[in-house]
């Protein structure tokens, strides 16, 4: 259990950016360029649990050259969103299902549990401290990152006696800056961004850090993103870069979804979880199985693979309009956004930016 307050956290605000700066940035604030003016900070001690829960102003670390997770890798974070609603509150989207696949991926990493009130109130305390910059734009929003490493000092390869949880926010625009168009995919066959009882399903940082030399393959190869496969036979597709994929099956009223089952080498994205309700809530059967390179290429020469999309926190759904590999690559339809893609995408934002009712009480209101 935490030794703080769950409703209290110190407040040690600073001055802040200036008004007329702070709305510059937010008529372009990219994605991940730019930062509030605070952040929340809690550490946890063997001998004295999670402690020292303050808001303080945003600004950089000092760190020993021999702090633990520097060297050995304990290291995770978590994403999610603050949008601005038409009722002049703020809201976030299933925090509660951020703050218990945080705890998973701590477990994962033998790191401490974040308590799940106390990963809330840090993002309460850090919106309502930093609200103006949440935009007003339906399509940008407050991207928070909520991230925690070792922080013991020492080179024993073991879990570390000491953590610290920091919680960043940054205003966001569109994640692919080319907006909402369909991207191209590279086949990773050599390289696999998991294997079963690895840390697939743990967003940690060493999954990323994995990642970057597949994704620069597919950058040489002229797509925008990796798509990876299963580490056994190399056949069956797990997901696409740091997101989940959907496949689009039929069309019109037989249309269904589906989405590669999750094995422990996936991450289990929220936004994956959302889609299987949404997709039922619009009239689709929606299911999670498994599919192969070789069904996807010839699903979309036959026409019965009509739309292939990718979905997560950031990018929130992209279109996949072409597949690449070493021996060929093929057009997923007509290489466009489809309707049940676009359906989609129109109902989760809908939902999270406060336009459409939240029958599934999945908003949690910060200021």
């Amino acid at each position: 259990m935490a030794n703080v307050d769950l409703e209290l956290i110190s407040l040690r605000p600073g001055p802040g950016l200036p008004a007329e700066k702070r709305e510059e940035i937010l008529r372009d604030p990219g994605f991940g360029r730019v930062f509030t003016d605070h952040m929340v900070s809690i550490r946890w001690s063997v001998d004295g649990g999670w402690h020292d829960a303050e808001l303080i102003p945003y600004g950089p670390l000092t760190l020993d050259p021999a702090t633990n997770f520097i060297h050995y890798g304990q290291s995770i974070f978590e994403g999610l969103k603050a949008y601005r609603h038409p009722d002049g509150g703020i809201y976030t989207f299933r925090p509660k299902a951020n703050a218990a696949r945080f705890q998973r991926s701590a477990a994962r990493l033998a790191m401490p549990e974040l308590p799940i009130e106390l990963f809330i109130a840090a993002v309460e305390a850090l919106v309502q401290q930093d609200a103006v910059w949440v935009p007003d734009d339906p399509e940008k929003s407050l991207y928070l990152r909520p991230f925690m490493f070792s922080t013991e000092v020492g080179l024993g390869v073991r879990p570390g006696n000491a953590y610290q949880f920091l919680l960043i926010a940054s205003p966001s625009g569109a994640y692919f800056p080319r907006g909402v168009k369909p991207v191209s995919v590279w086949l990773s066959e050599e390289y696999v961004r998991a294997a079963p009882g690895g840390t697939g399903e743990a967003k940690c940082a060493g999954n990323y850090a994995a990642s970057l030399i597949a994704q620069a393959e597919a950058t040489a190869n002229g797509c925008d993103q990796v798509v990876w496969l299963d580490a056994i036979e190399r056949r069956w597709v797990e997901e696409m870069g740091g997101m989940n994929l959907y496949f689009v099956l039929g069309s019109g009223k037989s249309a269904r979804l589906l989405t590669p089952s999750l094995t422990g080498t996936l991450l289990p994205g929220i936004t994956r979880d959302s889609l299987l309700t949404l997709g039922g809530d619009i009239g689709l059967v929606t299911e999670e199985g498994r599919i192969d390179v070789q069904a996807w290429e010839a699903g979309c020469a036959d026409g019965s693979i009509t739309e292939v999309f990718a979905c997560g926190t950031a990018a929130v759904i992209t279109p996949v309009g072409s597949v690449k590999s070493r021996s060929g690559g093929w057009s997923v339809g007509a290489g466009e956004t489809g309707p049940v893609t676009a359906a989609l995408r129109h109902a989760l934002l809908e939902v999270q930016t406060g336009r459409s009712e939240d029958v599934h009480g999945w908003l949690h209101r910060l200021v």
